[in-house]
């Protein structure tokens, strides 16, 4: 049912209003009840992937049974991270409280990509650095990549990025013990190098400041080396993976 005109969405008095015998206070302890958030939205991307289920368990096997005697690893690069000088001070509020906080300001139109992969089986991470993210810096951070291994099998896991999925890919032929294993389109959260690059964001990233390209830099560089000290893999419990269409009405939740 559409919310009230000129209203985008129901909250509590409305709803009250609309059915007219109920007071607003009982409505939220019905929502309260039933776990009912009106005010909360969340995003979803649906993949639409054909092969779905073929490629979502070919990634689960390699994560849950790797193939004995080769190394797989997660592969990807976080885009857009910008240099940002933060102005930290208080603020005197008109109620007379104070309150700290900082300032976001970008400190120059400098965009800056590393490339990170994630070791299925140790939890070790190798990063690399680049100020862009075309095909040419991922061969390079694949070279340094493989050099590690020198002459052992190794299984890459990509996302679907027009860089490492070119129509003829003359470096993997170059390299055949190297296989590339694609997630699904849509469906990049099959890549465990996504947690790693949440937990970078948060513990490394989200509230520094930085006033010149190098810092960023060396700031992911300390955070990596910290990192693998105490590097742990990643937990897979989930050994059946499907693609899930979200239920129009809260009603069908129950099936």
């Amino acid at each position: 049912m559409a919310p009230a005109a000129g209203c985008g969405r129901w909250d509590g008095a409305l709803l009250a209003q609309h059915l007219g015998d109920i007071s607003k206070h009982q409505i939220w302890r019905v929502l309260r009840r039933y776990e009912i958030a009106l005010a909360r939205r969340r995003s979803w991307c649906i993949s639409t992937d054909l092969g779905f289920a073929q490629k979502a368990a070919d990634i689960v096997g390699l994560c849950l049974q790797p193939p004995e005697n080769a190394v797989v690893l997660s592969v990807d690069e976080k885009p857009h991270i910008q240099a940002l000088e933060r102005a930290q001070g208080c603020l005197k509020l008109p109620n007379g409280k104070g309150a700290d906080g900082v300032q976001p300001r970008i400190h120059a139109p400098w965009h800056y990509h590393p490339f990170a992969a994630l070791d299925v089986a140790t939890g070790l991470v190798r990063g690399g650095h680049n100020r862009r993210r075309r095909r040419v810096e991922f061969l390079h951070f694949m070279n340094r990549t493989v050099a590690a291994d020198p002459g052992q099998q190794t299984h890459v896991i990509l996302d679907n990025l027009n860089t490492h999925k070119p129509k003829h890919d003359r470096w993997l032929a170059r390299h055949p013990n190297v296989h590339f294993h694609f997630t699904p389109t849509h469906a990049s959260w099959l890549n465990q190098i996504e947690v790693w690059f949440s937990i970078l964001s948060s513990k490394a990233l989200a509230g520094t400041s930085f006033t010149a390209p190098w810092q960023v830099r060396d700031q992911i560089d300390a955070f990596i080396a910290a990192y693998n000290q105490d590097a742990q893999p990643f937990e897979w419990t989930k050994q059946v993976v499907f693609s899930q269409h979200p239920r129009p009405r809260y009603a069908n939740l129950r099936d």
